[in-house]
């Protein structure tokens, strides 16, 4: 079977489910960003324009960043999925652990996902690692379901895909990319006004994070990687939020020499959690999956119960061999 004819009858026995089921209840990843929320209130607005009940449940509240959009407030914060519903849809998500929320097992479920390391755990899987975005997903099946891209649906498959693709900077942007943005662009969105909204709307707290942050920062591997930190210590001077994180890590990328960076997250009592960006073919996944964690191969990440020090030493050593290796004179 083509790869087109298997997407098409993918996307044909998910159209059967939602127009035979009534109740829809949709997840994604803990810790929800751009892609996780877009997706959703997307998906959440076309079933609706279906006459279907919808709900969704996230473990993590929606950033700062994304709370002005419309339908957010709608997002239920719940550790488990309660009350009934006849379908659940997960996106973004290797696994069902990775929402956070309990009582999904069990449930006839849609596995919507574009990262690599997906487990198939869906009564329906689709998975399709050349996406952009799980956005970019969404709009295929928005559009093979018949339905009209509202301008609240285009917004959100705009902030799903400006947001994921690190505002086009990341792998897989393809001309299918630009194709629906043409199209969300004809249903309505404006690109300047989403993008400060995202990218221009940060708080006091986060200018003074980011100064601090890197004024910390280390160049390794001969300034080729930028290794950044945070603690409780630069989080309490700044008067910063983990909301402000938002985008941080991609900032050590702008300068040229710059290729890979490793952002540490030291705060207590939560596991140590690592951020990874790079820049062209050097691909932080492989790194990332050898600690547990995934993702795309220029923005993953992973978390661990060892401490900083281990980690940071082995870390860094990884990263210095895959740059050395994809290195012009390697």
């Amino acid at each position: 079977m083509t790869p087109n004819k298997s997407k098409n009858s993918t996307l044909a026995s998910i159209c059967a489910v939602i127009e035979n089921q009534e109740r829809f209840l949709l997840t994604s990843h803990a810790r929800p960003d751009g892609d996780a929320i877009g997706s959703q209130l997307a998906m959440a607005f076309a079933l609706k324009q279906l006459n279907k009940q919808v709900r969704i449940i996230n473990c993590d509240p929606t950033p700062d960043l994304y709370r002005a959009f419309p339908g957010v407030q709608d997002i239920e914060i719940s550790a488990t999925a309660k009350g009934n519903f006849d379908a659940l849809v997960v996106m973004e998500c290797s696994n069902l652990g990775r929402p956070g929320v309990e009582d999904l097992q069990g449930n006839y479920t849609i596995n919507i996902d574009h990262h690599l390391g997906n487990e198939n755990y869906g009564d329906i899987n689709w998975i399709d690692e050349t996406a952009a975005a799980c956005g970019e997903m969404v709009f295929d099946l928005i559009r093979f379901l018949g339905i009209t891209i509202t301008h609240d649906i285009a917004t959100h498959l705009y902030l799903a895909t400006l947001t994921d693709t690190g505002s086009f900077h990341y792998g897989n942007i393809t001309a299918r990319t630009f194709e629906m943005c043409r199209q969300l662009v004809e249903a309505g969105v404006n690109p300047s006004s989403i993008a400060r909204k995202i990218f221009d709307s940060g708080t006091r707290g986060r200018l003074k994070l980011v100064g601090a942050i890197l004024n910390k920062m280390d160049l390794e591997a001969s300034d080729r990687l930028a290794v950044i930190y945070l603690n409780d210590e630069i989080m309490n001077e700044t008067g910063g939020s983990e909301d402000d994180l938002e985008g941080l890590v991609n900032i050590p990328l702008s300068a040229e020499v710059v290729q890979a960076v490793a952002f540490f997250k030291d705060l207590e009592g939560q596991p140590l959690r690592v951020s990874l960006r790079s820049k062209g073919d050097i691909d932080v996944r492989a790194i990332a999956v050898t600690y547990g964690g995934g993702g795309h191969a220029n923005a993953s990440g992973f978390t661990s119960d060892a401490p900083i020090e281990a980690v940071r030493k082995t870390l860094i050593s990884k990263i210095t061999a895959t740059l050395d290796n994809n290195s012009p004179d390697s």
